[in-house]
């Protein structure tokens, strides 16, 4: 349900995006001072991954908040879309950033790179980073709780997936230890593929939101199911639920007796129209009411008077049709 969000959601919101910009610059401090400084393919891969998670940080910190802004002269329907859009900016940086670091962990496998040189300093970034991400994972997922944001989830999973990557890597530097150096590069290709993959499910699920797809079915269940617990509905038809934005959209024709009043219809239409918004991720509803077997103008027969179907006349949808 699209709500008129305060001035507190949205300072949680910006917050929260923030923090993840700040944990992930500190992540990129250390790992990347210390990987280069002794040459870890691994350590170099895992800060250059959080270059991207602090790009997408970013991108959700500046853009993100925009999801909490009234509807306007320009955007009528609200900015819902901006969040998923800035989501999608995530998840094409990440998959470039990605290949990026699995081309230089391929040239460190075939013997491009000198082998990292032995430090617990090695261990101890990796460590930190470890704690860092799982922080900013905590915190993240706390805000998000009430919040419901695609973005915040969508950085909150990138500090769960950099905690596996930095294991991956952290196996790479104990291969340096056990003088198995190759372990370095190959823990980076891990990440690497990891970091792609990540990109490219953050990519897959907004594109859904863009796009206006329609959602799973059990969202359009529970749209019929609301519908019809009004006792004046007496039928549905071509019921349509797709996604605008993070939000659901709803444009339904719903049969009522046609002999009510206009006053007593519009009130029945009401009644829709809010149950409906009540619902959880629901924004516009869009509620047609019909006469109950008159049949729609669409199904007419073309020497119908007016292109208009007679009482009782053309193919009437099957209940609950999808247009």
């Amino acid at each position: 349900m699209r709500h008129p969000f305060g001035d507190d959601e949205k300072a949680r919101f910006q917050r929260a995006a923030g923090v993840n910009v700040l944990g992930n610059a500190v992540k990129i401090a250390v790992e990347g001072a210390v990987g280069f400084a002794f040459g870890s393919v691994a350590l170099i891969a895992d800060a250059a991954h959080s270059v991207a998670d602090l790009i997408a940080s970013a991108v959700v910190f500046l853009w993100g908040g925009a999801r909490y802004d009234d509807a306007d002269e320009t955007h009528p329907h609200g900015h819902q879309r901006i969040e998923p859009l800035t989501a999608l900016l995530v998840g094409a940086t990440i998959v470039i950033l990605g290949l990026l670091l699995l081309r230089e962990s391929i040239r460190g496998v075939i013997g491009a790179h000198s082998p990292p040189r032995r430090s617990l300093l090695l261990i101890g970034a990796l460590l930190f980073a470890m704690a860092d991400m799982y922080v900013l994972y905590w915190y993240t997922e706390r805000v998000n709780a009430d919040l419901g944001s695609t973005a915040l989830d969508a950085l909150a999973l990138d500090c769960l997936n950099d905690i596996y990557t930095t294991i991956a890597a952290l196996v790479g530097i104990f291969g340096v230890f056990l003088n198995v150096p190759i372990l370095d590069p190959i823990a980076g290709a891990l990440v690497s593929v990891l970091v792609v993959y990540q990109g490219i499910e953050i990519g897959r699920e907004n594109v859904t939101y863009l796009v206006g797809a329609a959602p799973p079915a059990a969202d359009r269940e529970r749209v019929t199911a609301a519908l019809r617990e009004n006792p004046a509905v007496e039928g549905v038809h071509d019921l349509t639920v797709y996604y605008d934005g993070t939000d659901l959209e709803v444009e339904v024709h719903v049969e009522v007796d046609g002999e009510m009043t206009l006053r007593e219809a519009h009130t029945i239409e009401t009644e829709l129209v809010t149950g409906l918004r009540r619902l959880e991720d629901v924004g516009d509803v869009h509620v047609h009411l019909d006469p109950s077997g008159l049949g729609e103008w669409k199904d007419a027969p073309e020497g119908g008077e007016n292109g208009r179907p007679n009482a009782g006349e053309g193919d009437r949808r099957p209940v609950d049709d999808e247009a």
